[in-house]
């Protein structure tokens, strides 16, 4: 199966994309992991991303493409893969399948923008050895203190409401356009917000058939 999640950040399309590469045994594909790797690897596109990296330029969607294709070429990926992170547009979307990378289905995970800001500017990280925590749904211990090593939480940057009401501003402008894009092809798959990953993730696995 290959799928793409989408949804605004902080729905929860990494956790319910780990969850899906267990459940199905395939690779959840982060284009800014397999960035870094191709640039790493010195890969004839990751040379190119670089390139255009050190100049301080936005990587094209071409060369984001090639170093995706890349990465599907490898043996992991022949089961299918769930790729996170993209696309982020319907030039991207169309990119995609122009180059043969083709979908079976985009899953949405529809959440409104007041529980976005709620669940986010709940999100405590541990600055020391980045474990993440939630004031309501996953507290520490002890209040403020990482279990793992006892340091003192701190808010992310892009945790803070303000922040994420523009990540949010984005997102609806040049992201959510895609449910329209993936509708058209009958791949489109939404679901309703749950409270709790494990019956957020029943729900995903209902819409996309699979057995729980």
């Amino acid at each position: 199966m290959k799928l793409t999640l989408l949804g605004a950040p902080g729905a929860g399309k990494g956790t319910q994309a780990e969850i899906l590469s267990k459940k199905l045994g395939i690779p959840t594909i982060s284009t800014g992991a397999i960035l870094r790797s191709a640039i790493q690897e010195g890969t004839p596109v990751g040379k190119q991303a670089a390139a255009y990296i050190q100049s301080g330029r936005l990587v094209p969607d071409e060369v984001i493409i090639g170093i995706v294709q890349e990465r599907l070429a490898k043996p992991d990926c022949a089961r299918g893969y769930i790729l996170d992170g993209m696309p982020r547009t319907i030039p991207q979307a169309q990119a995609l399948i122009d180059h043969g990378i083709d979908l079976d289905a985009a899953v949405s995970i529809e959440i409104g923008d007041q529980e976005i800001v709620r669940r986010m500017s709940g999100r405590r990280t541990c600055p020391h050895c980045g474990a993440s925590y939630h004031v309501a749904n996953n507290p520490p211990r002890e209040e403020g203190k990482c279990d793992q090593c006892g340091t003192a939480l701190v808010i992310r940057e892009d945790d803070a409401p303000e922040t994420v009401m523009a990540r949010l501003a984005v997102f609806h402008e040049q992201t959510e356009p895609l449910k329209g894009f993936y509708q058209r092809l009958g791949k489109l798959r939404s679901v309703e917000n749950e409270t709790g990953i494990a019956a957020m993730s029943a729900k995903i696995f209902r819409a996309l058939g699979i057995e729980e």
